[in-house]
């Protein structure tokens, strides 16, 4: 689901393409596969007041959605796409940060974070596309004992076509076209690709 349609998400929209984070060409995406648009978050981050205001736009939805004794006592990010989103959000919320990484090509926590059984946790990434790594996350946590609440994006790039099995809630969706390497038009018509993701893909560049 959208925070709102209409006006709040042609906001986004504006917010997202006047910082440069939307762009056009031929991208190798995290998944693998490729497409003609990418959206690069770490652009939204360069700028914290457009930053916290799209994260705190987030928080509130959330807040809206839940009663009051299912709030989150923790937000959790996968790095590194959702290292400062989820800072933001959770300073929104007031509440406690932490993120997830790879060890080992395992999704874990690491520098001390912890989570108790029973705490209530909101996974937010950047942008969603196949939703893996987000669903790593939510098994990790769930391994622990957390009550996942729900997940929360800048960008939901399937336009509503990935189900957590949680509310999921995202400031802005689009259908961006994206396909397995080997039925890429770009890749047959020889446009030089890129790999602006920050997680390695063998036979990256």
């Amino acid at each position: 689901m959208r925070v709102n349609d209409g006006r709040d998400e042609e906001e986004t929209l504006e917010i997202l393409n006047r910082l440069g984070v939307l762009q056009t060409g031929h991208f190798r995406l995290t998944s693998g596969r490729h497409s003609d648009r990418y959206m690069q978050c770490a652009k939204l981050f360069e700028h914290p007041t457009e930053s916290a205001e799209l994260c705190s736009r987030l928080a509130s939805a959330f807040n809206d959605k839940l009663r009051r004794n299912e709030r989150a006592d923790v937000v959790a990010g996968p790095a590194l796409g959702g290292i400062i989103m989820a800072y933001e959000t959770a300073r929104a919320l007031g509440v406690r940060n932490i993120f997830a990484e790879r060890e080992n090509g395992v999704m874990t926590l690491r520098r001390g974070f912890r989570i108790e059984p029973g705490e209530r946790v909101l996974v937010v990434e950047d942008v969603v596309t196949t939703g893996g790594s987000v669903m790593e996350v939510i098994q990790l946590l769930r391994g622990m004992g957390a009550d996942v609440l729900g997940v929360g994006a800048v960008v939901d790039r399937s336009n509503g076509g990935i189900d957590f099995g949680v509310d999921f809630i995202s400031l802005l969706s689009l259908d961006v076209t994206s396909w397995e390497e080997r039925d890429c038009k770009l890749c047959r018509d020889g446009a030089p690709i890129m790999k602006p993701g920050s997680r390695a893909t063998a036979g990256g560049i």
